[in-house]
């Protein structure tokens, strides 16, 4: 499809269904950012070191820097923006991909909270316990579950 037969054509759209599509989409903007990136602090040095050799008759040795430190602080701000925002891009990309994973789990999470409400509002009944003449046959004949003292311990031995 292209933008002159469909009117509802949308570029990104595809891109922005798909968590995976998305990740490459942001992945290659970065890219291209931090190429400029390498560029941006190439200029800045090449500024730097430009301005600061640039003497006027007159000046003390620390002229030609306090004129040329309003420059370097403009161009190393836009080297901060530009790093918070290849950031930002990683970050957008793995946020959509907990989205994607956050959609796909409510089900899930909204079904497990349903069983619970139902077994607040109908708990189950206990079951009796069992009887205590066949506890305490089952209990002599193993000899180690009957409370017993270590003044009575019969025919057994101390540890």
């Amino acid at each position: 499809m292209n933008s002159n037969n469909d009117p509802n054509y949308a570029p990104l759209r595809d891109v922005a269904q798909s968590p995976e599509a998305t990740a490459r989409y942001l992945a290659d903007v970065q890219r291209v950012l931090l190429d400029i990136g390498k560029n941006l602090e190439t200029l800045a040095h090449e500024t730097r070191v430009h301005l600061r050799d640039t003497h006027v008759e007159g000046d003390r040795w620390y002229h030609a820097r306090l004129r040329a430190m309003p420059v370097e602080k403009a161009l190393g701000s836009v080297l901060k923006d530009l790093n918070d925002l290849t950031a930002g891009l990683e970050k957008s990309a793995y946020k959509r991909r907990a989205h994607d994973e956050a959609v796909v789990n409510t089900a899930k999470e909204r079904k497990e909270k349903e069983l619970e409400r139902q077994r607040k509002k109908n708990p189950q009944m206990l079951q009796a316990a069992p009887n205590s003449a066949q506890q305490g046959a089952q209990s002599q004949s193993s000899g180690y579950s009957a409370p017993t003292s270590i003044y009575d311990l019969g025919n057994r031995e101390s540890a």
